[in-house]
Formats: C-alpha cells, structure tokens, sequence
C-alpha cells in the first residue's frame, strides 16, 4: 500500500509569445524503505516574473526541499509538525541565498512562491508561502486548508526569498493519512478553485484522480507525459496564460 504520484508543469502562452520558459518547477516522489512506511513528498515553487532568475530560484527550492525530506526519511523517526516545516524552508532559504550570493546578485533575484505536502500513512503536513493551493482529502472529502496568499496589493504575493517568509509560512499538520492530494500554482488556481468561498471545484480533479486509483506504478512515466499535454492543451490555455503545474497523488491498496 503506497500512493501513486504524478506531476507536470506547462510554460504559459504568455511566457511563449516572450521567448521566457517555464518558471515554474515541481516534484511528486514516494520515498520506500522496507523497515519503514512510505513518505509521499510534494513541493511545488512558481518563480516570480519580475525576479531576474525566478525560474531558477523554483528549481532551486524544490531540490533543497528534497533533499531536506530524504535526509529525514533516512533518520529513525521524525514528526511531520511545524517545526519541520520551519526547518525545511530555512533550508529552501539558504540554498537560494547561497547560489544568489555565488552569482553576486540578490536573493530577491530568485524570488518564488512555494508549496509542499508530506504525508506518512499517519499524518500529513502542508506548508505554503505565496499563491497557488494545496487540495487534501484526509476521509472528509476534498478540502482546500490554507487560503491562497495575496501580498499587500494586488498581483502581488509572498515568496519564500521575503525577509518575513518564515512569519507568513502557513502550515496545517493533520493526524491523519492523505488519500488525495493535488498541489498546483497560480498558474490553474481559478480552474481548481472556486476563488470566492475558497472550496475544490471537484469536477476538475475527478477524472485525474479516477486514473491515478486504477494506474500501475508502470505506467506513472505515461501519466506525467499525459498530465503535460492536458497543462498545454487549448482547453486549458484558454483559460489561463501563465504557467501551469499541477502535482497529484492518490492512495492506493
């Protein structure tokens, strides 16, 4: 028993009509260990499009933040609380701060927004600094915990890169296992949210997780590709020119 995990980022038609690439950067992975219980990780970072490197900063947050839960998942045991999440982005933090301070620039150069999720069969943990959302369903249906965040005025949103980011992190821990998880960026909020009563549109998420309950860990290479093309599809594109990713997971027996 293990979850089947899946994500994808897409460039925005926005970012194609500049010549900029995908800002965004994501990573949806189960840690095994036959003497322990799996550890599902999600973490997804969307660089800020006025930051110089912001790009670089999402790819950058989601490998210090793997590296810092497989170091853990390596250990005896550790709790999934918000002293973890502390942990893990002071060592998102530092990484970006290291490889600003290397190039001479500033860490507000390699601003971006970011969202994790980490989850044992017996708790689960969310963390968010910025937009975008995170959806779980931990046996009462698909509730969306942490409200999107908004900076001071509008467009604007927090990054981990802020000086305040540690006092804006959100972070819910729950005592209890994540059957479904899906973390995305800004980029298709309004296609997964409705925005005024902050609640999953659920007829999004549907048919994805139907396919992750029923897919072989053989197939999850097809899935990514698919979940890529439907991010770069017209019917999304339509809908939103930014960049999109999506990162899903789904428990199964």
């Amino acid at each position: 028993m293990t979850w089947r995990a899946v994500a994808a980022s897409a460039v925005g038609t926005s970012h194609t009509s500049t010549g900029t690439g995908c800002e965004d950067s994501c990573l949806a992975q189960v840690e095994t260990d036959p003497a322990k219980p799996p550890l599902l990780t999600i973490f997804v970072a969307d660089g800020a499009g006025t930051a110089a490197h912001g790009g670089t900063g999402a790819e950058l947050a989601i490998e210090a933040a793997a590296a810092f839960a497989g170091k853990h998942y390596a250990r005896t045991e550790f709790a999934l609380n918000d002293h973890w999440a502390v942990e893990c982005i002071q060592a998102v933090r530092a990484k970006i701060y290291a490889a600003a301070d290397q190039q001479g620039a500033k860490a507000r150069d390699y601003a971006c927004t970011f969202l994790g999720v980490v989850a044992s069969p017996f708790a689960t943990l969310l963390m968010q600094i910025g937009d975008g959302g995170i959806v779980v369903d931990v046996g009462n249906g698909m509730e969306v915990p942490i409200i999107p965040m908004a900076g001071e005025y509008a467009n604007m949103t927090n990054f981990v890169t802020d000086e305040n980011a540690i006092d804006v992190l959100a972070v819910v821990a729950l005592s209890a296992r994540a059957d479904k998880v899906a973390v995305f960026s800004d980029g298709i909020q309004r296609l997964a949210l409705n925005m005024a009563t902050n609640t999953t549109h659920e007829p999004f998420f549907t048919p994805f997780f139907a396919v992750l309950a029923t897919a072989t860990a053989a197939q999850e290479d097809h899935l990514q590709t698919e979940l890529a093309r439907f991010l770069d599809s017209p019917a999304v594109n339509e809908r939103t020119d930014d960049d999109k990713t999506l990162a899903l997971a789904q428990w199964v027996d």
